[in-house]
């Protein structure tokens, strides 16, 4: 039985469990016995504890089962590829193939025939291409590794419906009025979400770690003050045996770059979005407002690579033609520039913008409009001196979380402003962010120890902390702000 299928009839078995645990405690109730919990509950604890433990159980088992078995074969593929760790690692990868592809076959448990001829039949009708000189080594580990796969595979898959059978029994036998099945029920939902809270954390804190010690191995061969203050970036390799610097890794062109192009997008986009918004959420009447927001918020269901596309193909010649019309042949916008990767940008952040702020404006109570009007206030004075004050610490927090959408968007500065680091002012040139730089690096033909591959993770550290900046300084607006409307 394949590992879906036990996990398919384990979940049949507890909800068989459900359906007769609430079933006898509504026969119980029936009988004028008065229940601690209602019946449901009872259905709910006796399928928790059918599956739950035995889940566990069976995946833990395979874990570690799939780590003994991996373990063994390359203790006895040590015997043929030696010590070259990289020829023993292609051998256990191919034992591993054939163990849970092909060695199943019942060919290999039952045939007297060759090994070679019996492997290559079986190759050949499954299109995998096998070519080692001991094929008989190899061959023989790969059986033996599917026969311990089966065997611990039966014996896992039995534990675990023993396990479910009588966590069963267990729940429907402990059905009775003093059981407080609600509290533990609630007690393991509870357990469940902290641990899917849990969960994030790690995964953040894990993220962080792993960036931070490539980010250290980096700097072991780059100095911080090569990377935090040149103005070069030029990550090349030395010459073999050579005593000259590997390269200049100089972070400022990139994070000028960065916040250069999410400048001017967000320079585009916070007028035409919160402007967009204040009509949205406090002008248009509900049926309009009905079809403008959803043919708004399809900007924000474009994929980025397609506003790539039109900022190559439209927006970056029509600019560039634009500038020669206007200098009498002469260009002075380039077609790949700041200017068209931030116009371009801009109009992918404004649906972001406009429904964050539409939602945080028709926030606002409706008593501080009531209460604005009474004094005699115009729709627009209310709007600017109350509702958009009582709104303003959601505004600000939207625009800095779309500021650092802005600051991480990779696509359309690849195809809008192209990839040369280049340290300027003028917005008619083309730049680039560090985004692109850590495609770049992490996409090359570089070994990954090297600092040229390295590199990438201290630019993905340098991004993580400006973007946790940005969001540390939202919070505090909101909280320094929120509390002068509560």
């Amino acid at each position: 039985m394949s590992g879906p299928s036990v996990i398919f009839s384990v979940l049949l078995l507890g909800s068989g469990g459900f359906l007769v645990s609430c079933g006898w405690a509504r026969i119980i109730e029936a009988r004028g016995t008065r229940m601690h919990s209602r019946s449901h509950y009872y259905g709910w604890w006796t399928f928790l504890i059918v599956v739950i433990p035995s889940l566990v159980f069976f995946i833990f088992w395979s874990i570690c089962t799939n780590l003994y078995l991996e373990n063994k074969a390359s203790s006895s593929c040590h015997t043929t590829a030696g010590d070259m760790a990289q020829s023993c690692s292609v051998l256990v990868k191919m034992a591993h193939d054939l163990a849970h592809k092909l060695v199943l076959d019942d060919h290999f448990r039952n045939s007297q025939e060759d090994h070679d001829a019996v492997l290559q039949n079986i190759l050949g009708k499954r299109k995998i291409l096998f070519s080692l000189d001991n094929k008989e080594h190899i061959v023989s580990i790969a059986i033996e590794w599917a026969q311990r796969i089966k065997k611990f595979h039966m014996i896992g898959t039995i534990i675990t419906f023993v396990l479910a059978i009588l966590s069963c029994f267990v729940g429907i036998f402990s059905v009775s009025p003093e059981r407080r099945s609600r509290n533990r029920v609630e007690c393991v939902t509870v357990f469940w979400l902290m641990l899917a809270s849990s969960i994030v954390i790690l995964i953040t804190v894990g993220i962080v770690l792993s960036m931070l010690f490539q980010t250290i191995s980096f700097f072991q061969s780059v100095s911080l003050a090569n990377f935090f203050f040149g103005t070069v970036w030029d990550p090349r390799f030395s010459a073999v045996d050579s005593e000259e610097v590997v390269g200049q890794f100089g972070l400022i062109p990139l994070l000028a770059g960065t916040l250069y192009i999410a400048f001017i997008a967000m320079l585009f986009a916070i007028p035409v979005g919160l402007f967009s918004a204040i009509y949205l959420a406090e002008y248009t009447v509900p049926w309009l407002r009905g079809i403008i927001k959803p043919l708004l918020e399809i900007l924000a269901g474009i994929p980025t690579i397609v506003y790539g596309f039109f900022a190559l193909a439209v927006l970056g010649p029509f600019l560039h033609d634009l500038s020669i019309f206007l200098a009498s042949g002469h260009a002075f916008i380039m077609a790949q520039s700041a200017l068209t990767a931030g116009l371009v940008m801009g109009i992918m952040l404004v649906p972001f913008v406009s429904s964050l702020s539409d939602d945080i404006i028709t926030a606002v109570p409706r008593s501080l409009r009531d209460g604005s009007f009474g004094l005699g206030a115009t729709q627009s004075e209310t709007i600017w001196r109350v509702i958009l004050p009582a709104a303003f610490p959601g505004i600000v927090a939207s625009l800095l979380l779309t500021a650092s959408r802005a600051i991480g968007e990779t696509m359309i500065v690849v195809l809008a402003a192209g990839v040369v680091a280049r340290l300027t002012i003028n917005p008619f040139e083309a730049m680039t962010t560090i985004t692109v730089k850590i495609v770049n690096q992490l996409t090359g033909d570089f070994e990954f120890n090297s600092p040229q591959t390295l590199v990438a993770f201290a630019l993905g550290m340098t991004l993580l902390v400006l973007t946790l900046l940005m969001n540390i300084v939202a919070l505090y607006v909101v909280r320094k702000y929120r509390e002068q409307y509560e």
